[in-house]
């Protein structure tokens, strides 16, 4: 069986209307469609004044899930709660944490196209780390991303047929990640604006990511009976 996967990455507010439609177009032959982080228009330590005009749009295209980028984070938690408010689609990040070690947003999702068992985990570069100077006035902390990964992938691998890690961590560190962990089949990126025209293989994963500000939509088919990322390509969105 196939599946159809969209992607999406770093619009940085650019999501209006026209390229709306455009991925509306693309989002009906998709079985699903993941975000990739850093869609909100306001900058890392900006407050928003409203509620940010994506996530009406992404609710709209029936966005899967996403993973935080920079833009969507805040030291602050009452700034953080309100760039994520409107939001309404899974929102994932398995390596940010409370200063308790609890967990605000959840790190893995599970679903099903037809009978193919899908999971997926989601990282972010960190913004404040335990080591860092700023952490004494932030009300969140962030973990390694790479060995989040791992045991997000050692979680799940046993009871899916497919593991996609959504990341915003740049294309540098997503080929690491394919290399520490093969259990992973398939990463769809964001953070670096790296444009790959086609999916790009590192050992066992294949790699994905579509630039930056709505230039481009990510359009891939999985095959399950071959295991294999069969399919794939970037969409103009402009």
């Amino acid at each position: 069986m196939a599946v159809r996967i969209l992607h999406t990455n770093d619009f940085h507010g650019a999501l209006d209307e026209r390229r709306q439609m455009r991925l509306a177009s693309l989002r009906g032959d998709a079985d699903l469609y993941f975000d990739t982080g850093d869609s909100i228009k306001s900058g890392n330590l900006a407050v928003p004044l409203w509620p940010e005009a994506v996530w009406p749009k992404l609710e709209a295209l029936n966005c899967t899930a996403s993973v935080l980028g920079n833009r969507e984070t805040h030291i602050l938690e009452s700034a953080f709660r309100l760039k994520l408010q409107g939001s309404r689609h899974p929102i994932l990040c398995g390596n940010l944490r409370l200063r308790d070690g609890s967990r605000p947003l959840p790190g893995t999702f599970e679903t099903l196209v037809g009978d193919v068992r899908i999971g997926v985990l989601a990282v972010m570069v960190p913004m404040v780390t335990e080591k860092m100077a700023t952490q004494a006035a932030s009300h969140y902390l962030w973990d390694p991303p790479i060995p989040c990964a791992q045991e997000l992938a050692a979680e799940l691998r046993g009871r899916v047929d497919l593991l996609i890690a959504l990341t915003h961590v740049g294309y540098a560190q997503d080929v690491k990640l394919a290399q520490a962990c093969p259990q992973i089949d398939l990463i769809l990126g964001g953070h670096s604006h790296t444009v790959l025209e086609n999916p790009l293989k590192e050992g066992h994963t294949w790699i994905c990511q579509g630039g930056s500000h709505g230039r481009f939509a990510g359009a891939y088919e999985w095959d399950e009976i071959a295991h294999n990322l069969t399919g794939g390509h970037l969409e103009p969105l402009q």
